[in-house]
C-alpha cells in the first residue's frame, strides 16, 4: 500500500539520488516510466548514473537524444521514477520543466518533484518486501567516455 509523502524528496532519497555515494549503487536498475502519444506508460530503465537530485524538488536525468522518452517528455512532461529494492520502495512522480539541455547524444531533463510514494506492505502482507532490486551487468567504469559524459550532462548548468 502506497502513502504520500508530499511534493519533496525524504532526506534518505535525495541523499541516495545525490550520486554521492555512486559507486556502490552502480549496476541497480531505476525503472523511469513516461507517457506515449497514445495515452500508454512507457517504461526506459536507467540507472544511479543517470540520476541526481539536485535538490528535495529537482532531479535531472539523463537519457538518449533521439529517444523515445525525450519525444515523451518534451510532448507530455509527466515521469515516475521507481526506486524498488530490499531496503527502499519509492515511486516518484514528476514534472519536466524547460526544453532539455542537449550535450551529445544525451537529453538532460530537470524533473520537478509533484509527489513522493512510499510502498510498504498493507495489512494482511505482513512480511511481504522486495527482495532484490533490478540488477544489470557489467557495471560501467566511471572514468570512461560514457560515464564522463553522462555525469558532466547532469552538472550543466543553463547559460
Amino acid at each position: 500500500m502506497s502513502r504520500s509523502l508530499g511534493a519533496a524528496l525524504p532526506p534518505a532519497l535525495q541523499a541516495r539520488l545525490s550520486q554521492k555515494d555512486l559507486p556502490r549503487l552502480l549496476g541497480r536498475g531505476l525503472p523511469l516510466l513516461t507517457v506515449d502519444d497514445r495515452g500508454r506508460p512507457h517504461p526506459m530503465f536507467c540507472s544511479y548514473l543517470e540520476v541526481l537530485a539536485t535538490s528535495a524538488t529537482t532531479v535531472r536525468v539523463a537519457i538518449g537524444a533521439q529517444s523515445n522518452t525525450r519525444r515523451n517528455l518534451e510532448a507530455r512532461g509527466a515521469a515516475t521514477l521507481l526506486i524498488a529494492e530490499p531496503d527502499v520502495t519509492m515511486y516518484v512522480k514528476c514534472r519536466a520543466v524547460g526544453a532539455p539541455l542537449v550535450a551529445g547524444e544525451l537529453a538532460r531533463f530537470d524533473l520537478v518533484v509533484e509527489e513522493v510514494l512510499e510502498d510498504a506492505a498493507a495489512e494482511g502482507e505482513e512480511g511481504a518486501r522486495i527482495t532484490g532490486g533490478v540488477t544489470y551487468a557489467p557495471v560501467p567504469a566511471l572514468d570512461s567516455d560514457w560515464a564522463r559524459a553522462t555525469l558532466a550532462a547532469l552538472r550543466l548548468e543553463r547559460a
